[in-house]
Parts: structure tokens; sequence; C-alpha cells
């Protein structure tokens, strides 16, 4: 091309293929990350279930990693919508849509769409393994608190080692008897 000429769209910038490109990349997107958050759901909601056996009034405090985990699925559908509404429609019979725009929606996408699926693995596994020990920290504290405290609600001079009169040692052993 040489200087001064007039630099006009034509076929090779703008192909009848090229929407193609975006709408694979707002189905990718949605997809993705729907993978994503349905993944992140499916293994925190295994910790919480097993965790939820034994402390069934932990189940709602420990609801956050599954929510974060739909959230995932809403944002990749937003982006999607988003780049759905970037392929422009042809005009007159001419298409307006360009090759450069239709990679870069499918860059976008992917982007978006692995994003959410790396970030669904993570809250899942995260998620999962936090409950569980939301669960076991639970069990144990419950356990302590069942325990009996020493000198507590038994009877005068018991120090709650199994002995009456807090005497603390072993029982002295008669060695001469035989029975």
């Amino acid at each position: 091309m040489a200087y001064g000429e007039e630099v006009v769209a034509g076929y090779e910038n703008c192909p009848t293929w090229a929407p193609i490109l975006g709408f694979l990349a707002a189905g990718l997107c949605a997809t993705l990350a729907n993978f994503g958050a349905a993944w992140g759901t499916w293994k925190s909601g295994l910790g919480l279930c097993s965790m939820g056996v034994n402390h069934p009034r932990g189940i709602v405090k420990n609801l956050v990693a599954i929510i974060m985990a739909g959230v995932l699925g809403i944002y990749g559908l937003i982006v999607s919508i988003i780049i759905a509404g970037g392929v422009s429609s042809p005009d007159n019979g001419a298409n307006t849509y360009s090759q450069f725009m239709g990679w870069a929606h499918v860059c976008a996408g992917l982007c978006c769409g692995l994003s959410c699926l790396a970030a669904g693995g993570t809250i899942g596994l995260v998620g999962e393994m936090g409950v569980i020990a939301t669960g076991y920290r639970a069990e144990i504290n419950h356990a302590k608190n069942q325990r009996p405290l020493p000198g507590v609600g038994q009877g005068a001079g018991d120090t709650g080692d199994g002995e009456i009169g807090g005497g603390g040692g072993a029982a002295p052993v008669d060695e001469g008897s035989t029975g």
C-alpha cells in the first residue's frame, strides 16, 4: 500500500465467518465458568454434608464456599452476555464484525472461563477442607465443654481424678495378702 491510499475495510478484515468466533467465545465463557461453579459447589457440598452429619448447627455458617462457587457461574454468564452483545450483525449485506474483534472475544471468553474453572476447583477444595476442619474444631470444643471440670458439681473434696478425698496418688498395695 502506497502513501496516501485510502484504507477500506474489506472482506479480508471482516469475513463472513468472524461472528462465529464471537459466539464461540460467549459459549466457551459460559460453559467453562459454569463447570467451575459446579465443581466448586460439588466439592464444597461434600465437605458440608460430611461436617453436617455430626454438627448440623454449623451448616448455615459454612455455606459461604458454596455461595462463592455459584457466583462464578453468574460472573461467566455476565461476561458471555457482554461478549455476545459485542457481536454485530451484518449491515446491508456486509459484515462489520472483524476478525480482530472475534479473536479478542475468544481470548476474553477463554480468560474468564478458564479463570472461573480454576477458581471453582480451588473454592471447592479449600471449601471442603475448611468446612471439615470447622467440624473437627466444633467436635473438639464440644468434647471439651462436655467433660466435667475438677471440683465443679461433684462431692465435697472430690478433685475429679476418680478418688474421693483428693489424694491424687495410687492406693497403697498390701503385699502380704494372698487374696
